[in-house]
């Protein structure tokens, strides 16, 4: 008798072969049979009708702080993720001496727009070391497994404590000093290092994080440190400035260590090169031996704006300012008045002295690239659908029209703004993108800019829009999952997960593709100090396990928490898998 059967399911291996009916049979944390007529389970789920999957692998979150203190890990837990990789983009909390703390949080809360009362109140911070972070994450079971990167700015600030400054040029021995912070950090189990070199990102003061303006020798430096262990993944946002020359150094250091480079691949106003040149430039490196793979994302990386939300369209008027720091139900009383809603209507922004000051412009009088979000909203808008077109069509100014979107349920409507990855009003130019093999599906941010975006549910969507839903070119249901399980976890040298079949870690889902739909997103005040956060439910995951264990049914948490730290490339036992 096995300890679960999954019974006569549509399994969709991880494999990108054709789906096939079969049982999946599990004992401890692993499958050991797929096939038919598996025999009894001591607890078995009814998949007919329905797909197994193997447990979806995200590989660009920021639970860094989340991780420390929610078994949960909602609301990526909620999209059948049961692997996630944190510390992206060059921020963490590790390592941090005592006096960096509340500066490491600023950091976080501007780059990833995470509530710095919430990451204060929840984090022990009984750590200093890399490794002591790790140790410390161990102590707190979880419905995912958690993998970490070793982060540049943690780094930098330790290095160099009070001369971290935008511009600030480390020493021959700082250098040396930080390689080896990350060599121990990797040797400790992280999966990779990070940096972010983007002027989107920057702490709550407005400064520009560290690592933006580093060298390539800096960079390189760090990297080699990661080939003397003999693994991990360096991960990087950039403007990608033509300056910089990124790819050559990316290829250079690929090509040295023998270790994968990845970097967030978008459409963007902040990088000078175009989405279609950076691929190229990649593929150029990559034709002369190095390992540079681009993270895409599945859809258009967009603001979600409301009155309670981080950014509105009004953001910028004086009559909002007035009351911006009044408590919510005063805020609300005073939008519901008709003069107070004329005047900010009619009011001319006021702009901060911003060098992203064209990006704000959009943010507060773009419509015609905002759009209403409805419980069927569709993230892949047509623009006659945005709200510059909507007001015109109801013959009101497109301010007042938007003015009464966020005034929907008693002032908590949304408006949807995609600030990236949208330049051509479709997401056309990802078709081909995701049936390359030098690209991986990604970008989720998960745990991160809790107050504007909700992108954690990447792989609901993916289901729900590439494959089922989308008018046009859509992509097929297995290599849909091979993209999120397999391709994600081999990136990060996680071989034992992403397939299913005899040997491999028993994480997977059971899905009703026919009823897979995402939910609208809701603001909640549930992080610790009652920080928010926008999240996102979805119809249609019948259930999700995670090392053999039930861990969600039909989207509720049913209390197991089998998700532990990995710790280091992991590979699966092959004579297992080969019976």
């Amino acid at each position: 008798m096995h300890d679960l059967v999954i019974r006569g399911g549509t399994v969709v291996d991880g494999s990108g072969g054709a789906p096939f009916v079969a049982d999946v049979a599990i004992d401890g944390d692993r499958i050991v049979a797929v096939g038919e007529n598996l025999g009894t389970g001591r607890e078995e789920i009814d998949a007919a009708g329905k797909i197994v999957t193997p447990g979806f692998v995200d590989v660009h979150t920021h639970y860094d702080g989340q991780a420390t203190w929610d078994a949960e890990m909602a609301p990526s837990s909620w999209h059948g993720v049961t692997t996630v990789v944190m510390g992206n983009c060059g921020v963490g909390f590790a390592p941090a001496k005592p006096d960096r703390h509340e500066w490491l949080i600023s950091l976080m809360e501007g780059v990833e727009d995470i509530p710095g009362t919430a990451l204060a109140e929840g984090m022990s911070w009984d750590w200093e070391t890399f490794p002591e972070y790790m140790d410390a994450l161990e102590k707190l079971p979880r419905t995912v497994d958690v993998a970490c990167h070793v982060p540049h700015g943690a780094v930098r600030a330790y290095v160099l404590g009070d001369r971290e400054k935008p511009g600030a040029i480390p020493t021959d021995a700082d250098i040396a000093e930080m390689s080896r912070i990350v060599e121990e950090g990797v040797r400790a189990g992280a999966l990779g290092f990070s940096t972010s070199r983007t002027v989107l990102h920057k702490s709550i003061d407005g400064e520009l994080v560290p690592g933006t303006t580093a060298t390539a020798e800096e960079l390189i430096a760090i990297g080699r440190a990661m080939g003397r262990v003999g693994y991990g993944v360096f991960e990087m946002a950039s403007d990608m400035k033509r300056e910089w020359n990124e790819f050559q150094w990316m290829g250079d250091l690929s090509r040295e260590t023998g270790l994968p480079v990845t970097f967030a691949a978008l459409q963007s106003i902040a990088k000078e090169l175009p989405l279609e040149e950076q691929i190229s430039e990649m593929r150029k490196q990559n034709a002369t031996g190095a390992n540079i793979v681009a993270q895409i994302a599945l859809r258009g990386n967009g603001i979600i704006m409301a009155w309670q939300g981080t950014v509105h369209p009004f953001r910028f008027k004086p009559a909002w300012n007035e009351i911006i720091d009044l408590p919510w139900e005063h805020q609300l009383a005073k939008l519901k008045d008709p003069a107070f809603k004329a005047r900010m209507i009619s009011e001319a922004n006021v702009w901060p002295e911003s060098d992203i000051l064209d990006f704000l412009m959009v943010v507060a009088e773009g419509w015609p690239v905002h759009f209403k979000m409805d419980p069927d909203f569709n993230y892949e808008p047509k623009m006659d659908e945005s709200i510059a077109g909507r007001a015109a069509a109801a013959g009101v100014s497109p301010a007042e029209y938007a003015y009464d979107l966020l005034m929907k349920d008693d002032g908590k409507g949304f408006i949807y703004f995609p600030i990236l990855n949208y330049r051509d009003g479709n997401l056309n130019f990802l078709e081909d993108l995701q049936a390359s093999d030098d690209t991986v599906n990604s970008l989720s941010d998960g745990g991160a800019h809790c107050g504007t975006i909700c992108d954690a549910a990447s792989p609901t969507f993916m289901l729900q829009h590439w494959v089922r839903d989308r008018k046009g070119h859509r992509i097929a249901l297995e290599h849909a999952v091979k993209r999120q399980c397999r391709d994600t976890a081999l990136l990060y040298g996680l071989e034992d997960r992403g397939v299913l079949a005899p040997g491999y870690l028993a994480d997977l889902n059971v899905i009703d593709m026919d009823a897979i739909k995402l939910g609208k997103p809701w603001l909640a005040f549930d992080l610790p100090a009652g920080g928010k956060r926008l999240l996102q439910k979805a119809d249609g995951y019948v259930a999700t396990v995670k090392s053999g264990v039930v861990t969600f049914r039909d989207g509720a948490m049913q209390g197991p928490t089998p998700g532990g730290v990995i710790r280091g490339p992991q590979r699966v036992e092959m004579a297992m898998a080969a019976e």
